[in-house]
């Protein structure tokens, strides 16, 4: 006999623990010790669907269990019938804790607490040389054009949502018009362009990930028939400072055998909170500032011999979106100025061919002889072969070749 109340059925018998609402919540040492897991501590309750037995032995193969996640349900299915355990309620239960603790503390899942939440920032656009693009005439502030005042940054909200139970991301691109002074309260949204990965809404066709946060993603945006555009999206965390990141597109034309720099994007932003759907901005207490027409890099500090660590996503041969970027080995590189686009803020991107193959590279130097890069390496038919990011130490030793 069963008696059911919200949705819980407790059995009369002795295998009614099995069926008891359980609470499971996130072991601290699935978090990243360096950094505040951005969610607030949600407690995650498995709710284990009716099922009419009278034992053990007559346990359905599988339970549906209910996790709650932002006021929505994602359902997940976990075998109870697992071999040694059909006799022993006690023995199922603790199989299926087992199953749930693995399956909430996947890089998936950390990498979801790290890269949701506000970012606020600013942004630009850039030549495929390098060179900021005045925001157009229409969306800048009268004064500013009497003041003789060039306007070349966007300020920006990018609310970031990544499902930790399942491999979904949202996020909203954000563009405010404009204000003259400290005017954040009355902003006025100029542009929302909104991403999707994975899913029925899926706007990708690759995703690779890092646990910190970090990841690549490529956004096919249209073209006509001689050829079509391509945006690769490196988003670099910073190592010391979860909460700070640069978001670097670049915008390639394919086509005719070719892959070619187009035009540049960058957003730096800062995390400002959990996610709120871009109902909060920064406003005046925004930490960030508009850097598109500051100081660009200097060549010389980015090119010679380097070192690092190197994680990497293989994608050739792959059907599926999403990768994640694992297995760490050093490498050793050599970099020179051909092809270096250098940007404001430390930063560069460029774009480089080798027997027929294509390297996409953007980097951010985060201090002399210390660097991140990310890069995308793609076939002599244009598909994409890998994607990679490294860690990167200058060897001031080493002569240049």
């Amino acid at each position: 006999m069963a008696l059911c109340a919200n949705g819980v059925c407790r059995q009369t018998n002795k295998s009614s623990s099995l069926f008891r609402r359980l609470d499971f919540s996130t072991s601290a040492k699935h978090q990243n010790p360096n950094f505040v897991y951005k969610f607030q501590s949600i407690k995650r309750r498995a709710v284990v669907s009716p099922i009419s037995a009278s034992s053990a032995t007559n346990i359905a193969s599988d339970v549906v269990v209910k996790v709650p996640q932002n006021n929505t349900d994602s359902i997940t299915h976990f075998d109870t019938n697992p071999a040694g355990c059909r006799d022993t309620p006690r023995c199922v239960r603790t199989h299926l804790e087992a199953k749930w603790t693995a399956f909430q503390s996947g890089k998936w899942s950390e990498f979801a607490g790290n890269v949701s939440g506000e970012w606020d920032g600013f942004g630009a656009d850039f030549t495929k040389e390098g060179k900021p693009v005045e925001l157009p005439e229409n969306v800048v502030p009268d004064a500013f054009r009497e003041w003789e005042v060039q306007v070349f940054d966007w300020q920006t909200q990018c609310p970031t949502l990544a499902e930790p139970s399942d491999r979904l991301l949202m996020y909203k691109l954000i563009k405010l018009l404009p204000t003259v002074g400290c005017e954040a309260d009355a902003a006025t949204q100029h542009s929302i362009d909104e991403r999707n990965v994975g899913g029925v809404d899926n706007k990708a066709s690759a995703f690779a990930y890092h646990s910190n946060g970090s990841y690549v993603v490529l956004w096919p945006v249209g073209g006509n028939g001689d050829f079509g555009l391509l945006e690769v999206e490196h988003c670099l965390v910073h190592p010391q400072d979860r909460e700070s990141r640069v978001r670097i597109i670049q915008v390639i034309r394919v086509g005719n055998g070719l892959m070619s720099l187009e035009s540049v994007k960058i957003f730096r932003e800062q995390w400002y909170g959990p996610f709120r759907n871009g109902d909060q901005l920064g406003g005046c207490a925004i930490r960030e500032t508009g850097f598109a027409s500051t100081a660009t890099l200097n060549g010389l500090d980015v090119v010679g011999v380097w070192h690092g660590s190197h994680v990497a996503a293989n994608f050739q041969n792959q059907t599926g979106v999403f990768q994640e970027l694992a297995d760490g080995k050093p490498q050793k590189l050599v970099r020179d100025e051909r092809g270096l686009v250098l940007l404001p803020k430390q930063l560069w991107c460029s774009l480089m061919e080798t027997n027929g193959e294509t390297c996409l590279e953007v980097g951010w130097l985060l201090e002399k002889g210390h660097a991140i890069t990310s890069i995308c390496s793609f076939s002599r038919d244009q598909k994409l072969k890998e994607i990679a990011m490294r860690q990167e130490t200058a060897n001031f030793d080493e002569m240049q070749p």
